[in-house]
């Protein structure tokens, strides 16, 4: 299938061939027949691409501080590998998707095979998505229609933190798609709309719904028209949903409110907040949080967990229907945002158009192969030009995930030894695609039995999440294979106990499989010596090991000790296997 992908590095679009995804429990697997490219967001990556060092460092000051600290923590070299490592893994664009489920992955209910959904997956022909990030369209609204329910929701979750009522007077500053969207489902909810930007056809397509509109680049005096909107009251609230590095807007809008008024942040501005402004009015300020409640949380997007709707009555998800049910009543009408449509092939292009400047609303991107060219779970890699011969007697590996460590560190340590790398497998095939390809692997697949049940194959590398790692040793086992499984063996005594009884069955057969855990340290040079000199020493010994691991955020999965077993399990196992190894215990 094809995908669209943006490299950080030097802001170039690409459309690349990737394995089709696998849809995992609690997922739906949607085949896309539109999608739609969020220009606002979809620019800035693009734009943040082409930038150089110093201004990418400009652009995220939070990460330059996390790159400091870990400077300190890990050092200079280390951390400028990290840092390049980071730039040259492209990322999937777009988050506005329609489409057709054909699969259904176990643990989902409300879904069925054939429905038309939207979801905020990428802009590719295939994707899986969590289904609290999914919602159904009813069958009077379009797929073109559909693709801009996700935006829209951005914009309802701010009017939602606004909370207007019936007949109050709301300023929206910026009017691109999220913007005279909200303009539409304010006025659906009777509020009198001030609509401002810059731009003449977005501000008509404003007054066309019944907005008041002011072009403060025409000369107009936008405080002086909100005055008279208001009634010389001031306006009851002001969302802010346009995209720029200045401070002004936001201090234009304390100007604007009445006292006790509201100012919601629904894009990007410049946010030197003046104290002045908010204090004798006693404003609310409020930044809003993409499409609602749920969204960032792991527990409601990954597992699955929906917040009860007696304590929580508009999720992300609830947002995505409210959407669709104004369109489909005709009260929210996104076909006039539309500005253009291309084939997937041409959608490139329009990046190409947006870093120059073009400033389109809606642009829809069309997807029109055949499912049967969307189902290739397994694709052949571009051959690297510098690839040598294979040899003969080599050992044949295939990687089962391509992560920071699989990629940065194993692969290249396989290739080195003289391994011939055959296939690399991950869940949503893109990671394994681009690190196969840069590494020289021949195939990427998302199908794990591409590797553990072909005969090829001689070596797995288990490279994926801890929880993960004991079942896959043992399929790796029981199919005849050599296995290498990033540590921990196993998070559990269960799992630990299923490898060990696994292992032992294969004793019998008459060629002996290796199993072996990345437990590195013991082969560092300096603990060669540590263990050389104690080892002269025929006594008890005690040894205290200090860990420099680093901060790890508290919802990093490593901590969840279902998945990553925990910091000890999961990361301080290798100084506990390093102390076993210097006493000889």
């Amino acid at each position: 299938m094809k995908q669209i992908i943006q490299n950080l590095k030097n802001g170039e679009t690409s459309l690349i061939e990737v394995p089709s995804p696998k849809v995992s429990r609690g997922n739906l697997l949607i085949h896309t027949t539109v999608s739609l490219i969020s220009a606002g967001t979809e620019r800035m990556l693009v734009d943040f691409g082409k930038a150089g060092y110093l201004a990418k460092a400009r652009q995220q000051p939070d990460k330059v501080k996390e790159v400091l600290a870990k400077v300190k923590t890990d050092g200079l070299a280390a951390t400028y590998e990290a840092v390049q490592s980071k730039l040259s893994q492209p990322i999937a664009l777009g988050y506005c998707n329609v489409g057709e489920v054909v699969e259904v992955g176990l643990g989902v209910e409300g879904f069925a095979i054939g429905d038309r959904v939207i979801s905020n997956g990428n802009h590719s022909e295939v994707v899986s998505v969590p289904k609290n990030l999914c919602a159904r369209i009813p069958d009077n609204v379009s797929d073109e229609q559909a693709s801009f329910v996700v935006l829209a929701a951005i914009g309802l979750q701010g009017i939602r933190l606004t909370n207007p009522t019936l007949g109050e007077h709301i300023v929206v500053v910026g009017l691109g798609v999220i913007g005279l969207l909200t303009v539409q489902m304010l006025r659906a909810q009777g509020c009198r709309v001030l609509a401002i930007d810059v731009q003449d056809e977005r501000l008509k397509l404003a007054a066309q719904v019944g907005a008041l509109t002011a072009n403060p680049s025409a000369g107009e005096d936008v405080l002086s028209v909100a005055d008279e909107f208001s009634r010389g009251q001031g306006v009851d609230a002001v969302i802010i949903t346009a995209s720029t590095k200045s401070h002004d807007v936001v201090s234009q809008a304390a100007k604007m409110c009445r006292k006790r008024g509201r100012i919601t942040l629904v894009g990007v501005i410049g946010l030197n907040l003046v104290r002045d402004d908010f204090y004798e009015k006693e404003l609310r300020f409020q930044v809003s949080c993409s499409y609602g409640p749920g969204r960032y949380d792991p527990d409601y997007e990954e597992a699955g967990h929906d917040y009860p709707i007696a304590f929580v009555r508009w999720t992300q998800q609830r947002n995505f229907e409210a959407v669709l049910d104004l369109m489909s009543s005709g009260a929210v009408d996104a076909l006039p945002l539309i500005s253009q449509r291309v084939p997937l092939e041409k959608a490139p292009d329009l990046y190409l158009k947006m870093s120059d400047g073009d400033q389109g609303l809606g642009m829809i991107i069309y997807y029109s192969s055949h499912a049967s060219a969307r189902a290739e779970k397994t694709i052949e890699l571009p051959k690297l030009s510098s690839n040598k011969s294979p040899v003969t007697d080599a050992v044949v590996v295939g990687f089962i995930g391509a992560g920071n460590y699989g990629s940065r560190v194993l692969m290249p340590a396989f290739k080195a030894a003289g391994a011939q790398l055959h296939s690399v497998v991950t869940s949503s095939g893109l990671s394994g695609s681009i690190h196969g390809a840069n590494s020289g692997f021949e195939y990427s697949s998302t199908d794990i039995n591409a590797v553990i049940n072909n005969d090829s194959i001689d070596t797995i590398v288990i490279a994926t999440r801890h929880d993960s790692h004991s079942n896959l040793v043992c399929r790796g086992l029981q199919a005849g294979k050599n296995v290498f499984v990033e540590k921990p063996l196993a998070i559990d005594r269960e799992g630990l106990e299923a490898i060990k009884a696994q292992f032992l069955d294969q004793q019998d057969i008459p060629h002996n499989y290796h199993l072996m855990v990345g437990f590195n340290r013991r082969y560092s040079p300096h603990v060669t010596k540590m263990k050389s000199l104690l080892d002269s020493v025929n006594e008890p010994k005690s040894i205290i090991m200090t860990m420099n691991a680093g901060h790890i955020p508290p919802n990093h999965w490593l901590h969840d000790s279902e998945v990553g077993g925990g910091r000890i399990i999961g990361e301080a196992c290798h100084y506990i296997d390093l102390m076993c190894y210097l006493v000889g215990s």
